[in-house]
């Protein structure tokens, strides 16, 4: 299992420097700047590529650009609107140009307007530390108080809707624009930022589509680019929606095992394939992430080894981000399920034996508390989260491990 780690570029708080004392194997990275829908050039391409195999000093690196995430998908795609075949095109065209620059491996989302949502980013945990969470009580309290989406309420419980109500109204006018500024941070995989009227907007461009209907414009997008991807020796992964469960009255298509089997039945080709993230998939207690690496595993093509605990019951739940080996996967099953399939790769001979994976977020430790890097992808919490998770693989690859 290759391991990587993932850099925002030179504006990242975490430097390439970091990442070589952290002890990783390669990078993944994306042209953040350049606008959904526009092609990555082969210009922009190299220009990333350099900045990652430099260090501060101008000596080399030794590090290379070994995954995408993300090249986005845009909103005229996932809707069929618009510009949407034009994107495709140049979706096309930005993997020719990656794939002429040696990058095999690909990830991208198809979640409706945010890729990920989160009500808080720097919450408290036991040992002092923080870490991102998702409050399904202050949720509901943006979602029908704050955003103020029409037919709101009717998507939570009614004891969620009672306890948003009494949250909302002890609320300081601070608060309320942190959880707003929170729900909408934006988009990590490109360069748009959000603000409560886009996001107003977006919703109602996406008002009536099915997940039925959204799951349909996957498969035709895949089934535009996913054989060109196949041709070029890319390999293309589709992350899980984070959380796995509807938000905002927006449809949901990757938040389950079926979802993920009914994706790659209907473009049953290797390089239409999956990053299986642990963190965004254990939000549910339905989802079973060692099984799912063992029947899925054929086409994992990239894994985010991250793992959250789940504050309360049934899905929707509120949940934070956990340490690696903490929170309610099963990280050693997981690690143990990938190392067979990479085994089984290994046996057929293929190319792609070795899974490229990133200890996904962490909570913010140490210095990490005044670094301010990127919501989630601390120095120090990552630090220790790939040691953890590289000292069960140690054990795991241990020859006494495999002779008892």
């Amino acid at each position: 299992m290759q391991q990587t780690w993932r850099w925002f570029g030179p504006m990242d708080g975490v430097a390439v420097d970091d990442m070589l004392q952290a002890g990783v194997e390669g990078v993944v990275s994306a042209l953040h700047h350049v606008p959904t829908g526009a092609v990555w050039t082969s210009g922009e391409i190299r220009k990333r590529q350099a900045e990652i195999a430099t260090r501060r000093d101008g000596t080399p690196s030794g590090l290379a650009w070994e995954v995408v995430e993300s090249l986005p998908v845009s909103e005229d795609i996932k809707k069929q609107v618009g510009a949407w075949r034009d994107h495709i095109a140049a979706y096309q065209q930005s993997l020719r140009n990656l794939a002429e620059a040696g990058i095999e491996v690909v990830c991208y989302n198809f979640m409706p307007v945010l890729d990920w949502t989160r009500t808080d980013l720097a919450w408290r945990v036991r040992h002092g530390g923080t870490a991102m969470r998702f409050d399904l009580v202050d949720f509901a309290a943006f979602d029908i108080h704050i955003l103020k989406r029409p037919g709101a309420a009717e998507n939570f419980p009614g004891a969620v809707i009672e306890a948003a109500r009494a949250r909302f109204a002890e609320m300081t006018e601070a608060r309320k624009t942190e959880l707003a500024g929170n729900v909408v941070f934006g988009l990590p995989g490109a360069a748009e930022r959000f603000t409560l009227s886009d996001v107003r907007a977006h919703l109602a461009e996406y008002a009536g589509l099915s997940p039925d209907t959204l799951r349909t414009h996957l498969v035709d997008f895949l089934s535009e680019v996913a054989p060109e991807a196949d041709r070029l020796g890319i390999r293309l992964c589709c992350h899980p929606d984070d959380p796995p469960f509807p938000l905002l009255g927006l449809p949901r298509v990757m938040s389950t095992e079926k979802d993920y089997r009914a994706m790659l039945d209907a473009v049953d080709i290797r390089a239409n394939g999956i990053t299986l993230c642990s963190g965004s998939l254990g939000a549910r207690p339905d989802n079973d992430l060692p099984g799912m690496m063992k029947r899925l595993g054929d086409r994992v093509h990239f894994l985010h080894l991250r793992n959250v605990t789940r504050e309360t019951e049934g899905t929707p739940c509120s949940f934070h981000e956990a340490e690696h080996l903490g929170g309610g996967t099963d990280m050693v099953a997981l690690i143990k399920a990938a190392l067979d399939e990479e085994s089984r790769r290994r046996a057929a001979n293929r190319s792609d034996a070795s899974i490229p994976f990133r200890p996904d977020h962490g909570q913010d430790i140490l210095d990490d508390l005044t670094r301010r890097a990127q919501p989630g992808y601390p120095a120090i919490g990552r630090l220790k989260g790939l040691a953890e998770l590289r000292g069960i693989l140690t054990a795991l690859s241990h020859p006494l491990a495999s002779s008892a």
